[in-house]
């Protein structure tokens, strides 16, 4: 079973945008058009692009948690949600589903986003940030039978760049990768952990299919979004 657990969230298309993406960020960080967006994140271009080819290659693998049983999961098949194709893995003898967390979706952008907090001491924005996105999210998650929980590729995306410029300018790019990826990790997978049983996901990963693609895409976009716009580099506070 555990090497079951581990596949790609999105079909080789879908995923293969987002590799052309990320190469597409290499190529404006070396002309250094996207530089000091990257720099107000708190991280060089290297670690940066190191965070998000981390995030890539991590969203195959998934670290299980515990099996929630279920009479009937359904294996090998692709299921269109708002014009994303989410894989649903090829298994067998699977005792139910397989509740596990996303290494790329999940366990880094976790650890990425306490690393900002700590650095930049933003208690209490992130904390409103992590509410604000969490209840949006939440609202627009859906229950999808073989996937698990979904939400709209874009919505993560939206909300946490206009809700990082209203919480703080100075501190928008942070705040946009922390709310972003923390509040939809919370508001779709976290708060819907009770709906998962019983839609007959052979495993239903934290971070991964149905939250991985907004989460990522949170990563790029959202933190450029509000990176370029900010005033000044944030400094380190004492």
């Amino acid at each position: 079973m555990d090497s079951q657990v581990h596949y790609l969230p999105l079909t080789p298309g879908l995923f293969s945008l987002l590799v052309f993406v990320f190469i597409g960020l290499i190529i404006l960080i070396q002309l250094r058009i996207l530089r000091y967006a990257y720099m107000k994140l708190g991280v060089g271009p290297g670690a940066a692009l190191l965070l998000l080819f981390g995030s890539l290659i991590g969203s195959y693998f998934n670290i299980p948690i515990t099996v929630l049983p279920d009479k009937q999961v359904m294996s090998g098949e692709v299921v269109d949600f708002f014009g994303m194709r989410y894989v649903v893995p090829l298994v067998t003898a699977w005792p139910g589903t397989v509740l596990a967390v996303n290494v790329g979706g999940a366990v880094i952008p976790t650890l990425m986003s306490t690393y900002l907090v700590l650095r930049y001491e933003l208690w209490l924005k992130a904390a409103i940030a992590i509410v604000v996105v969490a209840a949006i999210i939440h609202a627009m998650a859906t229950p999808v039978r073989g996937v698990g929980i979904a939400v709209p590729v874009l919505a993560p995306v939206v909300v946490t760049a206009i809700l990082a410029f209203i919480l703080s300018r100075e501190y928008a790019a942070p705040l946009a990768y922390i709310g972003g990826s923390m509040g939809t990790l919370v508001g779709a997978d976290l708060l819907n952990l009770d709906k998962i049983g019983g839609l007959g996901a052979p495993v239903a990963s934290i971070g991964g299919a149905g939250t991985f693609d907004g989460i990522f895409l949170t990563g790029i976009l959202a933190v450029l979004l509000a990176g370029i716009a900010s005033p000044a580099r944030p400094g380190l506070r004492a």
